[in-house]
């Protein structure tokens, strides 16, 4: 059965897409966001469990994030970027990529209210400061 990551990957469902190539896709969630400008890293391959993933796609969703995060921590200013990885709300891997000012904000369970004009304003922002050329470097 699909998740709804895979409707998201095969466009059969919208979303905020921030980044993507042939392996791994990042966009944003549809609710629950810890923050704004919390962002989800996803491997194409629809696998439920993170460390039944191969070591190379397990390996890019990591490098996924490190060349995301630099982009999103000067976009908010956040203090730090927290990561998650659960997989109780949707069975397919995903790595989650949270702007935190705090600890206490690193819960899957917030719901911070960030408007649709907000997220569109982000991801555009996102697209501008990712540095294609530092992935490149990192053989992503």
């Amino acid at each position: 059965m699909k998740t709804v990551f895979t409707k998201i990957i095969n466009r059969e469902l919208p979303a905020y897409i921030i980044w993507e190539d042939e392996e791994v896709i990042s966009f944003l969630p549809k609710a629950n966001f810890m923050n704004k400008g919390h962002i989800l890293i996803v491997p194409k391959v629809q696998v439920d469990h993170i460390f039944d993933l191969d070591d190379e796609i397990y390996h890019k969703l990591w490098s996924v994030a490190k060349l995301l995060a630099k982009p999103l921590k000067r976009l908010t200013k956040a203090k730090r970027i927290g990561i998650g990885v659960e997989g109780f709300s949707v069975p397919h891997v995903h790595i989650h990529l949270t702007p935190l000012f705090n600890q206490s904000e690193l819960d899957p369970h917030r719901d911070v209210f960030w408007s649709i004009k907000e997220r569109e304003e982000f991801v555009e922002e996102m697209k501008k400061l990712i540095d294609y050329n530092d992935g490149k470097e990192n053989n992503i």
